[in-house]
């Protein structure tokens, strides 16, 4: 496998090389071959999740610079997306009367 595999075509060598040491298929002939494969192999899988995952911080930190908004530039709010105004709670019944359902 070169440099240009996938990483799922890394992954699957991997598994297929756990197995065989698992299974005791590996003679010890293969044993230092097959610990250097898999070091190469896992090499390239961190590094193709480091470039996946400077391509995403990438996007991330395009789509913040696209709605980074000055005050001028804000989108107005819509009627329905506008916080509720508080309402002054009704002031409690003084003794001997009744409370008001209405204000």
């Amino acid at each position: 496998m070169t440099s240009d595999a996938t990483y799922r075509q890394a992954i699957a060598e991997l598994e297929t090389i756990l197995r065989a040491l698992e299974t005791d298929t590996v003679d010890v002939d293969e044993l230092t071959a097959k610990v250097q494969r898999s070091s190469e192999l896992i090499r390239l899988c961190k590094q193709k999740l480091r470039a996946a995952e400077a391509a995403i911080d990438r996007v991330f930190d395009e789509l913040d610079e696209e709605t980074d908004w000055t005050e001028d530039e804000q989108p107005e709010e819509d009627e329905e997306e506008a916080p509720a105004v508080a309402r002054k709670a009704p002031a409690p019944p003084r003794p001997g009367q009744s409370p008001r359902l209405f204000e």
